[in-house]
């Protein structure tokens, strides 16, 4: 089963082979964030303007990096959102164009629902249900307790600010280029956690839910009162980055406490690829399996996990319907 992928939610643009949902043939993303690097984050319109020039390229490079030809390819999977709405046309526009013109079927992919799906891209041994997933990035922040690809219940969400997004607003605070999770990251590598305490949003309180704005204010304020705050900088920046890491730590422990059969913790998202979040939730769920995407590449916006994502997807609508193989799905059909 040869999927391509296609992810345009964002300021990427990428597109990728994946054999039976797993196995990457080729994933290739064009980025235009250096553009945004002193705007504090991304222009949609100008985001959109790349894509539209970058998508055929990425694609044909996609194709000619897995060795396939459009008639090896069984199914095109999309992003269908959410996201900015001008990317995602870009993507959504050109996968339905691809799909009549090569007679392919179709599949339009939750994003999150790809991001649940990178922690299968590459794997030797294959994860096993059910799964607490923690998803994190710049647009959602989500706690899943997960039975298969696509059954799962919402254990807790963010109320306010995304993690990905705190770490964005954090850096500007801190005068750090964006994106500010790798800025923050950088900036505080050397300097102490402990420096500067931060309050723990929600603690105390039962819910799994998530809460970043209060952290955003308190680093806010404290730059206000602090002398000549520039040269605090690395620990402040490692203060921060530890009280939103601790943060999401703090939700996957309570998750656990109520649900004591789950034996493998994944962690997805742009914000997976953090160090200190990874050092901290390795230590802390000791005795079960952690998994992180197994490339920093599957950490971010992609198009692997959107043609992985797309082949669940595909078996499950075979397996409902009746369908026996993947040319028994119509051509040009679009599923959701």
């Amino acid at each position: 089963m040869i999927t391509l992928g296609i992810e345009t939610s964002c300021d990427e643009t990428s597109a990728a082979i994946v054999a039976d949902g797993t196995q990457v043939l080729s994933c290739i993303i064009a980025s235009s964030k250096d553009a945004f690097e002193h705007a504090g984050g991304v222009i949609p319109e100008h985001a959109a303007r790349e894509q539209i020039r970058s998508i055929h390229p990425v694609i044909d490079q996609a194709l000619a990096e897995a060795s396939v030809s459009p008639k090896d390819i069984d199914l095109i999977a999309v992003t269908r959102g959410p996201g900015l709405l001008g990317s995602l046309l870009v993507g959504t526009v050109t996968a339905r164009t691809l799909a009549t013109l090569w007679k392919k079927p179709l599949i339009g992919v939750h994003h999150t629902l790809g991001h649940l799906s990178s922690s299968w891209l590459d794997t030797n041994d294959e994860p096993q249900f059910p799964v607490l997933t923690l998803s994190a990035s710049g647009g959602h922040t989500e706690l899943w307790l997960r039975t298969d690809h696509l059954q799962g219940e919402l254990l807790g969400s963010t109320r306010d600010d995304a993690a990905g997004e705190a770490f964005d607003k954090g850096a500007s605070l801190l005068g750090l280029p964006y994106p500010g999770g790798p800025s923050i990251s950088q900036a505080g590598q050397s300097g102490d956690p402990q420096a500067y305490p931060f309050p723990r949003p929600l603690h105390g309180e039962p819910t799994l839910d998530f809460s970043y704005s209060g952290l955003k204010t308190a680093l806010k304020y404290l730059l206000r009162d602090l002398p000549d705050a520039t040269s605090h900088t690395v620990n402040l920046a490692a203060s921060y980055e530890y009280a939103l890491c601790r943060h999401l730590a703090d939700r996957i422990a309570h998750a656990l406490d109520r649900h004591d059969a789950v034996q493998e913790v994944h962690v997805v998202g742009g914000v997976s690829a953090n160090s200190r979040l990874r050092a901290m939730l390795t230590e802390q769920c000791a005795g079960r399996v952690v998994r992180f995407p197994t490339r920093l590449l599957y950490c971010t916006d992609n198009a692997a996990m959107i043609a992985s994502a797309g082949t669940f997807l595909r078996n499950h609508i075979r397996q409902s319907r009746g369908f026996a193989t993947a040319a028994s799905l119509p051509a040009g059909a679009v599923f959701s």
